[in-house]
């Protein structure tokens, strides 16, 4: 099978763009300055067209989808709804999970004596959450995790625990995104 060859004619693309194509960035600047404008413009009579978030001040909302940083599930007595069977850990693709468990006397056999998760390993894939049977770990929104060291991004059970009330949201999401009705 022949390939097709195609000529260009150079000539007549340095005579449409200009030199440097400076034709087409004064045509860039102009869809730019009028967007500029038109913005401004609205702000200065009160009507915005443009939606801004005032971070920090105003928190941007953020769908039930969002995937941030994992979390545990913390039951209404404060223990964490995990029962340290690997899982997670197990489906991790980067091991930025880390369990130990524990044997208790209560009505749950084990718990996570350890639970660690390095965040600056995680890539926020979710693989966690879905392992999990229990709906001990999910994926949180939030998203402000920064450190001023590496130790700084390893994150304890006791820095995990997050009330059930502030998942709801992720955790009706989670039921029936995998059918767990």
């Amino acid at each position: 099978m022949a390939a097709r060859v195609t000529k260009v004619d150079r000539d007549a693309v340095r005579r449409a763009t200009g030199t440097l194509g400076v034709a087409a960035t004064l045509r860039g600047l102009r869809v730019t300055s009028t967007h500029f404008i038109r913005n401004l413009w609205g702000w200065v009579v009160g009507k915005p067209q443009v939606r801004t978030v005032m971070v920090p001040e105003e928190e941007d909302p953020k769908p039930a989808a969002f995937r941030g940083m994992p979390v545990l599930v913390a039951l209404d007595d404060g223990k964490e709804r995990c029962v340290a069977c690997g899982l997670c850990e197990w489906a991790c693709p980067v091991d930025c999970i880390h369990i130990e468990p524990g044997e208790t006397a209560d009505e749950v056999e084990r718990y996570p004596r350890v639970f660690d998760i390095d965040m600056s390993r995680c890539m926020y894939c979710g693989l966690c959450e879905e392992a999990c049977p229990e709906e001990a770990i999910v994926m949180s929104a939030r998203v402000e995790i920064s450190a001023f060291s590496r130790a700084g991004l390893l994150w304890h059970k006791d820095q995990l625990l997050t009330p059930a009330s502030q998942l709801e949201r992720r955790l009706e999401y989670v039921r029936e995104g995998y059918g767990r009705r």
